[in-house]
């Protein structure tokens, strides 16, 4: 009886050993047990078969996985030994080049000494490489958003002046010689350089050239104010930079030529450029070629080049500021735009087109323009041109109470440029003080951008500055 009951207790013990085999396989999961001198006791399957070359018995752990004459870095097991807790992580091994996920749990005897540690790791390589796909296909998607907010920002520029220049209005002889200009060089591919004060609509004939344009029309139309980017910037936007090209550059960055391939691209103000970007404009034009900067990368652009400036280039070229070469090159079809006191005719016109663009965003309903209005608006003579108008009907519509157009605080004498009595002598400065004074009194004191004082008088908001402080004109 005493033998069977033997027998049967050996019997259970095969199967119940069997059974835990069996789990364990199940788990998908290598196991090995690790005594405190780092070498094997025992380990299932799995491990065996990753490991097919090793001779288990009383060799070290990191022998066995990765070849290794210490213990691996950070090694789960060691921690375990030493804190008596339970550790984790996931690392690359070394020898087969997998991801695995090990966890090591400590084994404690009664007095709760750490006498084992059963090391449990995981093969994670699929999800890793997954994660990397992942990753890598994140990467390229914010990369795809950036250029395209990149180009959704000059876009959003674009439409915003787009609306303020969405067509040439009026019908003087002046207008239409302009008109007739450009419909003779719409269609080809020709550079041209468009002359004319500040605000005179030199954009809006930038603009109708490449709507007109039967190959471009429906490309990029990108425009840059040559005379508002910082001096140490002006290349980058441009041409664009690489990553690490300077301080702030952690992008790969395209410049407004790129962004204009195969399209339009507006240089205003181009008078305003260093003579080192004039010429790798000029090798552009001739070339069609270009660097990033700090990128060796010759890249290829196919722009039409529309450039513009209010100041005399024939003379900038003899003073030396502005490149004989560029000048020739890009004097290809020169169009001068008249100034709004050259076409006067053309104010009423003007001046409703601007009172039902801007009076519905301000819930304004204007159905009567005063001829007395008018007059005043038409006798005036405009330097600042069709921006000046634009400001003044734009300042007007806010303080008309009704539906009749009312002109705010403007008249003719107030706005006339500065003019001594003929019987009254003063000095050069003198009428300059007085002059700019005038001005910047009605630019409010502003000095640097659109409807300033510099942009009125023509000059640079250094120059302006200078002048100013030479002839001790303060606020």
């Amino acid at each position: 009886m005493g033998n069977l009951d033997s027998k049967q207790a050996s019997t259970q013990s095969y199967d119940e050993k069997e059974r835990l085999e069996l789990i364990i396989s199940a788990l998908n999961t290598g196991l090995a047990l690790i005594r405190p001198d780092m070498t094997l006791v025992w380990s299932n399957d799995i491990i065996k078969h990753n490991f097919p070359d090793a001779n288990f018995p009383g060799k070290k752990c990191f022998a066995v996985a990765e070849n290794r004459t210490t213990p691996c870095e950070d090694c789960q097991a060691v921690l375990a030994f030493k804190d008596g807790k339970i550790h984790e992580r996931e690392f690359q091994n070394q020898q087969n080049k997998r991801w695995y996920k090990v966890v090591a749990l400590p084994v404690k005897d009664q007095e709760g000494r750490v006498i084992y540690v059963l090391e449990a790791s995981s093969d994670i390589d699929d999800r890793k490489q997954a994660e990397k796909k992942r990753d890598q296909s994140l990467k390229e998607l914010e990369a795809l958003k950036k250029k395209l907010e990149e180009e959704n920002i000059y876009l959003k520029s674009e439409v915003r002046e787009a609306r303020h220049f969405s067509d040439m209005i009026g019908t003087s002889n002046a207008l239409r010689y302009v008109q007739t200009q450009v419909a003779q060089v719409a269609s080809t591919a020709s550079t041209v350089l468009i002359q004319g004060e500040t605000g005179v609509g030199k954009e809006l004939v930038a603009r109708a050239i490449h709507n007109d344009s039967k190959s471009r029309s429906d490309k990029p139309f990108i425009k840059v104010n040559c005379a508002a980017i910082p001096s140490n910037l002006v290349e980058s936007e441009l041409f664009g930079h690489e990553r690490g090209a300077f301080t702030d550059a952690r992008e790969q960055r395209k410049g407004r030529f790129e962004l204009a391939d195969t399209g339009t691209l507006f240089l205003d103000e181009i008078s305003e450029l260093s003579q080192n970007t004039q010429a790798k404009i000029l090798r552009v034009l001739q070339e069609g070629e270009f660097e990033r900067v700090g990128g060796t990368q010759t890249l290829k652009s196919d722009v039409r080049i529309i450039a513009a400036t209010n100041r005399d280039l024939n003379a900038e070229v003899a003073a030396g500021r502005f490149r004989a070469d560029l000048f020739y090159r890009i004097n290809v079809y020169p169009i001068t735009v008249p100034p709004l006191r050259k076409r006067r005719e053309d104010i009423p016109l003007l001046v409703e087109h601007f009172v039902s663009q801007i009076g519905p965003d301000m819930g304004k309903k204007i159905e009567k323009i005063p001829t007395k209005v008018m007059e005043q608006l038409k006798a005036y003579n405009w330097p600042g041109n069709i921006r000046e108008l634009r400001n003044v009907v734009e300042r007007s519509l806010i303080t008309s109470p009704g539906s009749t157009f009312q002109l705010a605080d403007f008249t003719v004498e107030r706005h006339k440029s500065f003019s001594p009595p003929s019987n009254q002598r003063v000095s050069l400065d003198e009428i300059q003080q007085q002059h700019i004074q005038q001005v910047l009194k009605e630019t409010g004191w502003k000095i640097n951008g659109a409807g300033g004082a510099a942009e009125i008088l023509q000059m640079k908001p250094s120059t302006l500055r200078n002048r100013m402080k030479k002839l001790g004109i303060k606020r």
